[in-house]
């Protein structure tokens, strides 16, 4: 007896169990190369290095690494009161919701329906034989119904897995929201500080240009200058108040930028000048990495890996539509014709049964949604294969800007150096009635266009520096994905 109940246990639970129809889950190759072109051919030093086993992945809070405490102070404010971020963390917690929703599907549904009606018939309708006429009837109905859809094929168990990568889907998305959003903080900052150092330069611009225009303005009351020169002192000055005007209306647009990012109005939030130090920047070395090792680092692959893994479970869900479904109905209760023996144990009725349905004949209905399934798929591969590409490629353009901005950096002191030299030197030359103002005009402008260029330069390597962080996955590693 044992024996047989053991085996009627076994049957039971292999029904329950079911098999899995579909193909199986096996992650697609990828575009690799075994290294970064851009790094073979760069030096570090530039704002990257090459990472040793020993280097640990960029933490989270990378942006430290500029050392920067107002920069730091701007983070913080990002994950607790960034709109676009919550948005992001909303849509995360939505998409769990719906794992238990479809994990619900796993256990049977229970429900009732109690109802209590009474119903008289017509006496004027044609019984046969006439005494079957009645003066209406009551019932007491308290039923409990049992659901439940065997999962033969995994189609349940499909749906569960679906969700739950598309969960995770969902939470690399916030990730790769929250890395976004740090990066901006740092570039629209470090476009404000840049803001700042060339307004510095500007306003000390202006103040030398003014100090030119009463040289030259005594020298032509003196005699000894053409009015000419005074026409082209006054331009000079002008156009250097037109840029130092101009600079503030870019340093405005950051500061707004960045107020938007923190969760604040722009009226709100005020930004202290903090020009960037073109003496002793802070530009952190960054680990690379091989390629491959990127696939793990970035939240935008890992979620579209998720979606492709969610996509496989479509085709899987599809095909079980071509098989039979069976499931358990089951109900109990009581029934009675009045509240004296509704209750009462004679009242009890039940029923429980399987059933088993199948479709004869859709007209390609099924077929459809397997080979649509399988296009979902074919373009999350693809979108997941383009995902690797375009982190390829934003790794290797910022090595490719540092490296060149850190040579280009070193030519540009060089060449403002000796731009600086030949303005003091015309500008001697014209005091002592060697040159015209033309030559000190012409030296002015170079020297200007250098020293901007300068701090052009920093900016732009920084923000080449933030941009390859973020390109690198900021410190997010595939092992952060939740456990759902």
């Amino acid at each position: 007896m044992r024996g047989h109940v053991a085996i009627f246990a076994a049957a039971i639970g292999l029904l329950m169990s079911g098999c899995m129809v579909g193909p199986k889950y096996a992650r697609p190759t990828a575009p690799l190369t075994p290294n970064f072109k851009e790094a073979d051919g760069g030096k570090e030093g530039d704002g990257w290095k090459v990472a040793q086993p020993e280097d640990g992945l960029l933490h989270g809070k990378w942006w430290e690494l500029y050392g920067d405490a107002r920069l730091n102070e701007l983070e913080e404010q990002v994950d607790s009161s960034n709109q676009t971020l919550k948005i992001a963390e909303a849509s995360f917690r939505q998409a769990r919701s719906a794992i238990r929703f479809n994990r619900a599907s796993e256990a049977p549904t229970i429900g009732t329906s109690p109802s209590i009606t009474a119903v008289r018939a017509s006496g004027n309708k044609p019984y046969f034989p006439s005494s079957r006429v009645n003066n209406g009837t009551g019932d007491f109905i308290l039923p409990l119904d049992l659901s439940y859809e065997i999962d033969l094929w995994g189609r349940v168990r499909r749906t569960v897995a679906a969700s739950k990568q598309q969960a995770q889907a969902s939470a690399a998305d916030l990730e790769t929201a929250r890395l976004s959003l740090h990066a901006e903080v740092a570039v629209d900052y470090f476009e404000v500080c840049s803001a700042d150092a060339q307004e510095r330069l500007l306003n000390d611009t202006v103040k030398a240009y003014t100090e030119a225009l009463r040289l030259t303005l005594n020298r032509f009351e003196g005699g000894a200058a053409p009015k000419s020169d005074v026409a082209q002192a006054r331009t000079q000055l002008e156009a250097a108040q037109v840029l130092a005007s101009d600079i503030t209306v870019q340093r405005a647009q950051y500061e707004h930028a960045l107020a938007i990012l923190i969760g604040k109005p722009p009226a709100a939030f005020h930004l202290p000048a903090s020009p960037l130090n073109l003496q002793t920047p802070v530009l952190p070395s960054i680990p690379v990495a091989l390629p491959a090792r990127l696939l793990e680092r970035r939240p935008d692959i890992g979620a579209a890996e998720r979606r492709m893994a969610a996509a496989n479970e479509q085709i899987g869900i599809a095909k079980a539509a071509y098989y039979p479904t069976l499931n358990l109905a089951a109900t109990a209760g009581l029934e009675g014709s009045s509240l004296l023996n509704w209750l009462n144990w004679p009242s009890r009725f039940w029923a429980v049964g399987p059933q088993l349905a199948e479709t004869l004949f859709d007209a390609g209905r099924r077929r459809a949604t397997t080979e649509s399934a399988r296009a979902g798929y074919d373009a999350a591969v693809a979108n997941y294969r383009q995902s690797v590409l375009d982190a390829f490629q934003q790794v290797e353009d910022n090595l490719v800007v540092l490296r060149v901005l850190s040579t280009e950096s070193a030519q540009q002191q060089q060449a403002t150096s000796a731009a600086e030299e030949s303005l003091r030197i015309f500008q001697n030359r014209y005091a002592g009635g060697v040159d015209t103002y033309l030559q000190v005009v012409t030296s002015q402008t170079t020297a200007l266009a250098n020293e901007r260029n300068d701090i052009d330069i920093l900016r732009r390597r920084l923000e080449a520096n933030v941009l390859l962080i973020k390109a690198l996955g900021g410190g997010w590693d595939v092992s952060n994905l939740p456990r759902l």
